[in-house]
């Protein structure tokens, strides 16, 4: 495991905690309806990598398609393990780079929520589509997102910590910050996200961790795809839109080439 790997795995141990809360209130359920419509078609089985706390997992399994989970964090697994699990779902603990399920073949393998950006080097990156080409039952699909970069934000060459979310979680109230840089040379943003919590108007803790995601321009991650044998389709959204250069969203579709 690299060094890199480490820092992002104990950084997600230390979210997890905060996970659900924050993104209930930061993330809208279009994707959850995009990998699921996704999923639907495909009959299963299903594999999510970077699945976390379930939060689009779940809602496929509920549908009664065998579905797997693998992610590189236990703690973000047991935060999983502690919801009601139905028994179409299996989990394991594996980085997204590096993992080998024997025979196992899925019809659909997804990467949801910018999980491939945390690959930040070319070799991992290409590791991981080799384990996903691998997995791919005939006629499988691979989809994933990630943020489409705004040329004139990465001009501004990051932003000071702001409040980016707000809630209440276990009687106490909780207010994420977050201050990012970019490092254009590697494209690279380095984000540092701190958690403030407060009981009764009091600050009782502040938790730091940071926290590396590579950005992908358009035309670069179609020939990373078709360099790993991969044709890919581009959209600007969950609802397939027409793919644009200030969309915010890159949605890939993608199909192993015939070898």
């Amino acid at each position: 495991m690299s060094g890199t790997a480490a820092s992002e795995r104990d950084a997600y141990d230390m979210m997890a905690r905060y996970y659900d809360a924050t993104y209930a209130t930061l993330r809208s359920a279009q994707d959850i309806d995009f990998y699921r419509e996704l999923a639907v078609a495909s009959r299963g089985p299903v594999l999510e990598l970077g699945v976390g706390t379930g939060r689009v997992l779940l809602p496929i399994a509920a549908k009664g398609i065998p579905v797997t989970g693998l992610d590189r964090s236990p703690r973000m697994l047991q935060v999983l393990r502690a919801k009601p699990i139905p028994p179409t779902l299996r989990l394991l603990c594996a980085p997204m780079q590096d993992f080998d399920l024997g025979a196992d073949r899925f019809t659909l393998i997804y990467a949801a929520f910018r999980g491939f950006q945390h690959l930040l080097e070319v070799e991992d990156q290409l590791r991981c589509l080799a384990c996903v080409r691998r997995h791919l039952a005939p006629g499988g699909v691979f989809a994933f997102d990630v943020f489409a970069p705004i040329f004139a934000s990465l001009a501004q060459g990051g932003r000071p910590e702001v409040e980016d979310a707000r809630f209440e979680l276990e009687g106490e109230s909780v207010v994420r910050y977050v201050r990012t840089a970019v490092d254009v040379v590697a494209q690279r943003l380095d984000v540092a996200v701190r958690y403030e919590r407060s009981r009764a108007g009091e600050i009782v803790s502040n938790e730091s961790t940071p926290l590396a995601m590579r950005y992908f321009f358009r035309y670069e991650l179609e020939h990373l795809l078709a360099r790993a044998g991969f044709s890919s389709e581009f959209y600007g959204g969950f609802d397939r839109r027409p793919f644009d250069h200030v969309s915010g969203e890159t949605v890939v579709v993608a199909r192993p080439t015939p070898a």
